[in-house]
């Protein structure tokens, strides 16, 4: 099959995305299994096998729609708010401007994050990244090297590339105090897949970036932050995800309390007991809707939290959807040997991944 063009990939996601919007929730078939992504269901139940790039946007809208079910509902584009953008702090480094800021998520919730901004050096547009911090109270610090554990400064690392990077809080952790009573969804993931699609927009809104050069990175919460987002968000053209995922049932012995608190997702235990064989998705699924676009994974070896062999049924089971699209080459998977990390070699294989899909010039 030949490749999908660019202009067709972009228009192709967002159709997907805008069928999923449109289905109703509860009109989704449910499927016994998630890791047969050869068939989709009819409004029926019946099956059919998917042959074609068109047949597999139908399974991909159930992804969509299930992933709601648990998460809340994807708010409604056409209402954004203005992002109202401040400055709080601007910092000279070498070679970059660092930028403490706040934009407007909501209309009740303003979310601070740093922005790098590389030298202009002639280059008119620059990629971006967004860069999604890992768990830990300092939050956004984390993820561009003024706190937390190393290997984990990847919104600097990249800004020293040449990147445009955008690394914001994540719900409950930095800046971000939160009830989780905001009518934009019912969960902390949605909260923050929310707050992720306005930093597009901020990112977007620069003059120095360009809109179609667009990535999201992050280890551990950030890899699993990046992933829901970009299933959601087809204006993210790469998605690095560290330490990110798991098949449910690999994760803890298939047991999901945690992914229950507030800043995650209360409704696998109040509506789904905790049990993988009732949640209606999962990660195989979830890497395969990020197809078209080019996903790397950095799964280490003796991750305790992200079981091995549940990564390898997830990369088997979405493999084929990238191959029906025509981009197998789209799903690159690093495996170091290590604990759960990001280590030197492997954060430098992600960039490199994202340099080959992002252009960076």
């Amino acid at each position: 099959m030949k490749i999908i063009s660019a202009v067709l990939l972009s228009s192709f996601m967002l159709a997907m995305v805008a069928r999923g919007a449109e289905r109703r929730i509860e009109d989704s078939p449910l499927y016994p299994k998630h890791d047969d992504l050869s068939y989709f269901l009819d409004g029926g139940g019946k099956p059919h096998r998917i042959a074609t790039p068109s047949d597999w946007e139908f399974r991909r809208a159930h992804i969509l729609a299930h992933m709601q079910s648990v998460m809340g509902p994807f708010p409604d584009v056409a209402k954004k708010v203005p992002l109202d953008v401040r400055i709080d702090e601007e910092i000279q480094l070498d070679g970059l401007t660092r930028r403490k800021l706040t934009y407007q998520s909501t209309a009740e919730q303003r979310v601070a994050a740093y922005l790098f901004l590389p030298k202009l050096d002639g280059i008119a547009k620059r990629a971006a990244v967004l860069c999604l911090h890992p768990t830990g109270a300092p939050g956004k610090q984390i993820a561009v090297g003024i706190a937390g554990k190393e290997h984990r400064a990847y919104g600097l690392e990249l800004a020293q590339r040449g990147y445009v990077t955008l690394a914001p809080d994540y719900p409950t952790f930095g800046e971000y105090a939160t009830d989780f009573k905001s009518p934009v969804g019912q969960s902390g993931t949605m909260r923050a897949i929310w707050d992720n699609v306005r930093a597009v927009d901020l990112l977007q809104s620069l003059d120095r970036v360009d809109p179609e050069r667009i990535g999201a990175i992050g280890h551990s919460l950030g890899g699993h932050n990046a992933m829901f987002t970009a299933v959601f968000e087809p204006r993210i053209k790469a998605i690095v995800s560290s330490c990110g995922f798991t098949a449910f049932h690999r994760y803890k012995g298939g047991d999901l309390a945690g992914w229950t608190s507030p800043r995650y997702m209360p409704r696998i235990a109040a509506d789904y007991g905790n049990d993988p064989d009732r949640v209606p998705f999962d990660f195989t699924e979830i890497v395969a809707a990020l197809a078209p676009r080019a996903f790397f994974t950095s799964s280490p070896l003796h991750d305790d939290n992200f079981d091995i062999t549940g990564v390898h049924e997830c990369l088997d089971a979405a493999a084929p959807v990238y191959k029906l699209l025509g981009v197998p080459d789209h799903l690159r998977a690093n495996h170091p040997d290590c604990p759960h990390d990001f280590p030197d070699a492997a954060r430098a294989q992600a960039y490199e991944f994202l340099d080959k899909q992002l252009g960076r010039r």
